[in-house]
């Protein structure tokens, strides 16, 4: 295990090739009770729950495609993948950033709780279901390409901005958008027909431009895009008419 880990000036270096998730964590966790703050992962092909349940500032830089579950149940950490990420990235997360430089797979931010997403490219199916805020935690999730259906189903709190960037029209093509949704909102930079089940579309108001512009200019210094070229199109927004959507369905 020791051969694969090296510093180099202030920045420990991970060979992962060799590793398993198990043996990945023990690592992560005694560099952190060391005091290290800055890691790097390299030959990353695969390996699941990178970073899970890690209370810590730690900045760590992957190389390659992490495997499902990346940072779940996360508290701080800044995780930023130089790759694609697989299903279940920043699961439960309660804190932190996850910056991904390409795409991401399916539920991606399921069931987040606090923190931040962002991704420069599309993202799969389911993309933040049930994701929550509590108390003065509020998630968020930015892709900059497309999603596929369900996208932000059940829903109970947060931000999802989605800007499709890589889209020829500005109209999304995904289904279902919202469906059972009772909290949060969804903005979109262009138009869609189909949403799901509870859900209704609205213009944006200044303070949600406001939002937006905030959330864009941060996804523009990450994967270095122009302001202009991301806030050249109208927004609007997704919310929820009620919040027990399905309450008629229980019994008293």
């Amino acid at each position: 295990m020791l051969r694969s880990v090296k510093l180099e000036g202030d920045t420990a270096i991970i060979n992962a090739e060799y590793l398993d998730h198990k043996s990945m964590n023990r690592i992560l966790k005694s560099m952190d009770s060391e005091g290290i703050r800055r890691v790097k992962i390299k030959n990353v092909y695969g390996i699941r729950y990178i970073g899970a349940g890690m209370k810590s500032n730690m900045d760590i830089e992957i190389y390659g495609t992490p495997g499902n579950d990346l940072g779940i149940f996360m508290d701080g950490l800044r995780i930023t993948v130089h790759g694609n990420v697989q299903d279940g990235c920043g699961n439960t997360m309660n804190s932190g950033e996850i910056i991904v430089h390409g795409h991401g797979g399916d539920i991606v931010g399921y069931s987040m709780r606090g923190g931040a997403i962002y991704v420069r490219g599309d993202v799969g199916y389911r993309a933040g279901i049930h994701m929550k805020g509590y108390g003065d935690r509020n998630p968020v999730l930015v892709i900059g390409g497309e999603a596929r259906d369900f996208l932000g189903e059940y829903m109970a709190g947060g931000i999802i901005l989605i800007l499709g960037l890589n889209m020829k029209k500005r109209m999304f093509n995904m289904r279902f958008v919202g469906s059972g949704m009772h909290g949060g909102v969804i903005y979109l930079r262009g138009r869609i027909d189909r949403l799901g089940e509870g859900v209704e579309a609205a213009e944006v108001n200044e303070e949600d431009m406001k939002i937006i512009g905030r959330l864009a200019e941060k996804f523009c210094r990450y994967f270095n895009y122009e302001m202009d070229e991301v806030m050249d199109q109208e927004f609007m927004k997704v919310i929820p008419l009620s919040h027990r959507p399905y309450g008629g369905l229980y019994t008293r």
